[in-house]
């Protein structure tokens, strides 16, 4: 057994951890599997070591009372509004709820952020066009880029 990442942010699931993490590599690019703990070789995984777009994290199996909040959440900055629309759409699809300002609740209970970079660069202008861009932000559940813009330049 090889451990690439000396550090990885757990995630913790009820009985659903190899399944969710199945799910996370098909709906982001460039993300993997690295290795799945069974006690036994017809048991359910313990824990899932996995990366999504380079970054690793650990999904584990354990207590069925817990349940995930806000306070832990993977944030995804996106390209342009198409990749915005499809992350958004997979990660709702089969029961996630959507949430304000770019949050989502995926069907496994993980909280996601999708961010595209026209954010954080319409933000990092500041003053009147920062501050028209958070107001227009905080009436939106998915980020709609091209309001964004429109706000900025009010």
């Amino acid at each position: 057994m090889v451990f690439s990442a000396k550090t990885r942010a757990c995630i913790f699931f009820t009985n659903e951890a190899e399944q969710a993490v199945r799910f996370y590599v098909s709906v982001i690019p460039n993300s993997s599997i690295e290795n799945v703990v069974r006690a036994d070789r017809e048991d359910a995984a313990l824990v899932v070591e996995f990366s999504l777009a380079g970054t690793p994290y650990m999904a584990l199996n354990g207590n069925p009372s817990y349940q995930s909040d806000h306070s832990f959440s993977i944030s995804v900055l996106t390209d342009d509004q198409t990749e915005t629309d499809a992350l958004w759409g997979a990660l709702l699809k089969e029961g996630g709820t959507a949430g304000q300002c770019g949050w989502l609740r995926d069907r496994f209970g993980l909280h996601w952020q999708i961010v595209p970079k026209a954010l954080p660069i319409l933000m990092s202008k500041g003053g009147r066009a920062a501050a028209n861009v958070q107001a227009a932000l905080m009436n939106m559940s998915k980020i709609d880029i091209a309001a964004l813009e429109i706000a900025a330049l009010q």
